[in-house]
């Protein structure tokens, strides 16, 4: 499969490796698209894996609804289990990045039948990072966030000059310059960059769409140049699993942990998978 439609929206998927593998869903975040798991996709294709890559809503260009309220969490959520249906799993093994990771353990918390095994890169549980907000220096690490609620101006500054900024921030992560490029290009298509800070925008809006406890078996893998989520909430994560929860860091990469640790995330993922 290629899309799959949802409530009139159609959302592109990057679909690999044997169609009769062990389900895969890789959830990219911001300002990433399916691209960014090119790197891990081909492993998990050699261990006999499916992976399914999803373009998420705001980023698939024919899935950019107007309005904040399109982009909560329950509606993001409920786009991967569009996903798996259309793909003919009952469940899959989730793996989330970044905002994809935000989905990942909503998922593994609201419909813990659907997910086999839970695989988050650099996010915290939410509550773990909430809590951390007024107990580390994480509300200074995510004062962007806040910048991303103002309506035009993130627009402006993120895309001036062609994207220069974006692009300089995308490289001082240690992205490549031809990735930096892709996202900064999918980020310049009309209603792009709105639609994908729409997920930001809509944060207020889910207060009370809150993660409980997850109860599947869970890997952590959090990065020691992460500048934007610190140890805090990475280390109270496993206070909000009841389950094999294991967490692993990596020293020296910073927050962009698909393109820059591929390898070992492959290995990681393939290793857990095959614990479930």
């Amino acid at each position: 499969m290629d899309s799959f439609r949802r409530d009139g929206l159609t959302f592109d998927v990057l679909d690999g490796g044997p169609p009769d593998g062990e389900p895969v869903v890789l959830l990219h975040g911001f300002p990433q698209d399916s691209t960014a798991w090119n790197q891990v996709s081909p492993a998990l294709h050699r261990a006999g894996l499916r992976t399914l890559a999803l373009d998420q809503r705001g980023h698939s260009p024919m899935a950019r609804p107007r309005g904040r309220r399109h982009y909560r969490l329950r509606e993001t959520a409920e786009d991967v289990l569009a996903l798996l249906d259309a793909a003919g799993h009952k469940s899959a093994h989730v793996v989330g990045h970044d905002l994809g990771g935000l989905v990942a353990w909503a998922l593994a918390a609201w419909h813990p039948e659907r997910v086999r095994t839970l695989t988050v890169l650099s996010t915290p549980h939410p509550a773990a990072l909430t809590r951390a907000m007024t107990r580390s220096s994480q509300a200074l690490r995510s004062y962007y966030m806040a910048v991303f609620q103002l309506p035009f101006l993130p627009e402006r500054l993120l895309l001036s000059g062609g994207g220069t900024p974006l692009r300089r921030m995308l490289r001082g992560g240690g992205l490549s310059r031809e990735a930096a490029a892709h996202y900064v290009g999918r980020m310049r298509e009309p209603g792009a960059l709105s639609a994908a800070l729409g997920w930001y925008r809509a944060m207020p809006l889910g207060m009370t769409d809150r993660v409980g406890t997850v109860r599947v078996p869970t890997l952590h893998v959090w990065s020691t140049g992460d500048t934007f989520l610190g140890r805090a909430a990475t280390e109270a994560t496993g206070q909000y699993v009841d389950a094999p929860y294991r967490l692993e860091v990596l020293d020296d990469v910073t927050h962009w942990i698909p393109e820059l640790a591929s390898d070992r995330v492959a290995e990681l993922v393939t290793a857990h998978v095959r614990t479930a």
